[in-house]
């Protein structure tokens, strides 16, 4: 059962479900114009109360350049704490929300914190004017706010089109927007997931199950085209790669193994490898539905690459933390109304910076080939991670002290 706070969430944002999904506050319903629909994705901008100004210039440029008729935002709003923030901010040596005190979290520091933090990313958003939808992820569930109280937050911006529908046990916010095109019917629909700190669980899943179905029989029994939109990955993002030598072009270790984007399905930067696996309930779900045609995820930062699996298009968006090592960038989507199927697709990297005053956007032009990086130098990345992981914790430590 839904808590209290999150059915009155649901019952401000949308009026009904049986047509496109509303804002409580006045914003219009998603609908095609011109034959077009723009989606804006971003991810990760993982900062705290003292916000890096390129993170917000990422965001504000990339609403100017593409004025988008939607903005998804795939998670991770804050940074829970990274001791190390490379002078991204006026705060250096220090970058995350969380207030400790003999290694406990103080509760009300941290959510003034919290709120010092999102107000102007979601104040952006506001301000341009466009409605937008945001994914829980997994530092937003480290600070300890609950997801009643994200709502809450939520619900302070007019344009702001997320609420709770599901129902499952651990109260996830999980809830679909629908796209209207020129006719009566629907054309498009967004599966918003929460992953919450580690994946989607069975009940989310069987949530979705259920949507679908009502969506479906509503569509006189054939299934509404759809994109999912989650922080953590799917497992099934590996089976974009293939096995490969250590010398091979765009080679990255993962274990004792080595692997590569499959130059026949996929294409883009990846700086991690991601092995194959059997199909998950989550991706069953979506063949058995035959809704979804797109996945796309955040949570990886660096991570800029898209392909397709089974008929399914799945891909990572960049985040925008600059206390983390770039790239960073945004995705952007463009629906046809005519031809849904042949949607556009692209990814886009903040160059430069406002410090310089030469920030700006260069398209990717993906190739398998496309990383910066490979391998057996990844493993030298690896270990350089792992040190400075250990420095991290060993910091973080002493701090909450």
């Amino acid at each position: 059962m839904k808590k209290m706070i999150a059915l009155v969430c649901s019952l401000v944002m949308i009026f009904s479900l049986g047509t496109a999904s509303y804002s409580a506050q006045g914003a219009s319903p998603l609908k095609f114009r011109d034959g077009k629909f723009r989606i804006l994705v971003l991810s990760d901008t993982q900062d705290d109360h003292h916000p890096s100004p390129d993170m917000l210039n990422l965001i504000s440029k990339a609403i100017e350049e593409t004025k988008p008729d939607l903005i998804v935002f795939t998670g991770d709003l804050i940074e829970d704490t990274r001791p190390i923030d490379f002078f991204t901010d006026d705060e250096p040596f220090r970058d995350g929300v969380v207030v400790k005190s003999f290694g406990k979290i103080d509760a009300e520091k941290t959510r003034e914190n919290v709120e010092k933090a999102i107000a102007p990313v979601l104040s952006v958003f506001q301000e341009s004017g466009v409605p937008f939808a945001l994914v829980q992820g997994n530092n937003d569930y480290k600070a300890g706010i609950s997801n009643e109280q994200w709502l809450a937050y939520y619900s302070e911006y007019s344009n702001c089109l997320t609420f709770d529908e599901s129902d499952d046990g651990e109260g996830r916010i999980d809830y679909h927007l629908e796209i209207g095109g020129s006719g009566v019917s629907d054309k498009f629909n967004l599966w918003i997931m929460d992953t919450g700190r580690h994946g989607l669980n069975s009940d989310q899943i069987e949530w979705y199950r259920s949507a679908c179905d009502a969506l479906t029989a509503r569509n006189g029994g054939k299934p509404v085209p759809a994109f999912v939109f989650q922080h953590i990955q799917a497992d099934d993002i590996g089976n974009l790669f293939v096995e490969c030598s250590p010398f091979d072009s765009g080679a990255k270790a993962k274990g004792t193994k080595f692997y590569r984007l499959n130059p026949e399905t996929a294409s883009g930067r990846n700086y991690f490898a991601y092995p194959p696996c059997e199909p998950t309930e989550e991706f069953r779900a979506w063949k058995e539905q035959g809704d979804v045609i797109g996945a796309y995820f955040g949570h990886q930062h660096v991570e800029g690459f898209t392909g397709t699996y089974d008929g399914i298009e799945m891909g990572f968006n960049y985040g925008a933390e600059m206390a983390k090592k770039g790239p960073y960038g945004y995705r952007l989507i463009t629906l046809y109304e005519d031809d849904i199927y042949s949607y556009e697709n692209d990814l886009y990297t903040y160059e430069g910076s406002v410090r310089s005053g030469d920030a700006h956007f260069e398209k990717q032009v993906d190739t398998p080939d496309g990383n910066a990086q490979d391998a057996p130098a990844a493993y030298l990345s690896y270990a350089k991670n792992l040190i400075v992981s250990l420095v991290s914790v060993v910091v973080d430590f002493f701090a909450s002290l």
